[in-house]
């Protein structure tokens, strides 16, 4: 029986937990540091550790099978190198690969060198010459993004020339985002339907995920601010058939991987890449991720029927050619249900009293949640993610929606409309 090490907190790595849990193989799955929801699933443990050094020495005192990183931050700050030079098993790129993600200038320009299609931009740390560029070089809309890690966040689509001012000065000058935000990058907007594409890849081999699509706004309709994602469902209907599949493949993910070799650097582990499609069913990279997605994580597990713990074991041996993915035919919907005040300034604290129960079918899946003072409390913007299967995507929808609006947490928001945008199958 093995013990399993997952890292991170939120409803990403309630996800992992749980598909891992539900191996015969598995004997516990520790989360570090997991959350309040991770705290309550059959054979996961919680465990409060966060230094690299700490982790290592669990994972080896432990006899850890391996380990899976779940968000993009210990990936940015080198985990996976800690783990390698320690010859700990893990799943994960490197520092130097995860600059994909890291830097968005480098990921830019990495996609210039291979001609990987994407939209065209601009780079800036001066906030004069950001002004300037905006005022005689582009369209409205444009899209400005903060260079570093800004929790999904660091992006601003800017409907009129006052909003792109606002926010070079928010992120150039005012330093709202932090260090993320001391470069920018400032690119055309591109039209087209947006979905998530994840693989893993280990090393050479790349095995394509179930398609998702997620919601990053905060409102129904896609309106207000982004967010680190307030749902996703699985599959991502008409729009995504084998055909744009396999051109996805072909003009992002193998020219990616391939690229990454030439430049000295063997990616191991998921990659995501924000797609825009366009009409004529073109693909173009909006972003990329070094990790399975959040939410679109849940839905897509969800939806996993063979052995998510055979896939890592193979991802890590260089073995993915061998791995036989299997799908549930059916459709999965998530939902979040996020803090008052978020993304900007949500209120944490909230005790919360009432919560359905997991159901065959249906699973809340934690994020912002901690065992605190006895109860149940918010500890961070999204809180909860409930995430259903269904014959159709109306009959997931129904029960997603059934209990978000059982859970009682004063002031919390979600939105109404996941599952609706985009043809369906």
């Amino acid at each position: 029986m093995y013990e399993i090490l997952v890292i991170g907190s939120g409803g990403r790595e309630h996800a992992i937990a749980w598909a891992l849990a539900k191996d015969k193989r598995v004997a516990t799955v520790y989360v570090a540091p997991g959350n309040g929801g991770t705290f309550t699933e059959p054979k996961v443990k919680n465990i409060p550790l966060h230094s690299f050094q700490e982790l290592t020495d669990f994972a080896r005192n432990r006899n850890i099978h391996l380990t899976i990183v779940g968000p993009e931050a210990p990936l940015s700050q080198g985990i996976v190198d800690k783990f390698n030079s320690e010859n700990l098993p893990i799943f994960g790129p490197t520092k130097n690969a995860a600059q994909l993600e890291s830097s968005k200038e480098f990921a830019k320009a990495f996609m210039q060198r291979h001609n990987i299609p994407t939209a065209r931009y601009m780079v800036f740390t001066d906030p004069a010459l950001a002004h300037e560029h905006v005022n005689k070089n582009v369209d409205i809309p444009i899209v400005i993004k903060a260079d570093g890690l800004a929790a999904g966040k660091g992006v601003v689509i800017a409907q009129t020339l006052k909003e792109a001012h606002v926010t070079i000065d928010m992120m150039l000058i005012d330093g709202k985002m932090g260090s993320a935000g001391s470069k920018i990058i400032i690119e055309e907007f591109l039209q087209g339907e947006e979905v998530s594409f994840i693989v893993a890849v280990d090393g050479t081999n790349v095995l394509p995920l179930a398609t998702s699509q997620d919601y990053k706004k905060l409102l129904d309709g896609d309106n207000g601010p982004n967010t680190g994602g307030m749902g996703a469902f699985s599959p991502a209907g008409k729009v995504f058939n084998e055909q744009l599949q396999n051109k996805v493949m072909a003009n992002v993910i193998s020219p990616t991987i391939s690229g990454l070799k030439k430049e000295g650097i063997i990616y191991k582990g998921f990659l995501y890449a924000g797609l825009i499609i366009a009409e004529d069913s073109t693909p173009r990279v909006l972003e990329y991720n070094c990790r399975l997605g959040d939410p679109e994580t849940q839905p897509i597990l969800f939806r996993l029927k063979s052995s998510f713990l055979n896939l890592i074991e193979h991802g890590i041996n260089q073995s993915l050619s061998l791995y036989d993915i299997n799908w549930d035919s059916r459709c999965a919907i998530s939902s979040v249900i996020a803090a008052q005040g978020y993304p900007g300034n949500p209120l944490t604290g909230t005790r919360i009293t009432d919560i359905p129960p997991n159901q065959p079918g249906i699973h809340l899946f934690h994020a912002g949640t901690e065992n605190k003072d006895g109860g149940l409390r918010v500890n961070g913007g999204r809180i909860i993610c409930v995430t259903a299967l269904g014959n159709d995507i109306s009959h997931a929808r129904a029960k997603v929606y059934d209990h978000l609006e059982k859970i009682d947490i004063p002031g919390s928001q979600f939105r109404k409309d996941i599952g609706l945008r985009m043809k369906q199958p």
